[in-house]
């Protein structure tokens, strides 16, 4: 079962893996992990494979890289960038039940 600590962790290892795509941009960049290297980051397996294996995954994904797509045009980069991480805290918490 997932614990509210394994999950708060792995919410803030993905947030931190969203990044401009270029110092200054508005572009978003997101890499996302595979299983293999968040486990060997230190994140519970059996969160991460559940997590990954949602059907909601690939969306997330997309959507975070697309946020500057939905900002206002004179939202700065560090704004649009927060925005971004935003989209994957929100999915997760909307999305992902501790237990199951």
């Amino acid at each position: 079962m997932t614990t509210p600590d394994q999950l708060r962790e792995i919410v803030r290892y993905l947030r931190d893996r969203v990044h401009p795509a270029a110092e200054g941009e508005r572009e978003i960049a997101f890499d996302p992990p595979t299983i293999d290297e968040m486990v060997a980051d230190g994140l519970d397996e059996v969160t991460v494979r559940r997590l990954t294996e949602s059907s909601w995954w690939s969306e997330m994904i997309d959507d975070v890289v697309e946020t500057p797509d939905f900002a206002e045009p004179d939202e700065t980069a560090d704004v649009v960038l927060g925005y971004a991480r935003d989209v994957v805290s929100e999915y997760i918490r909307k999305r992902f039940t501790i237990s199951s």
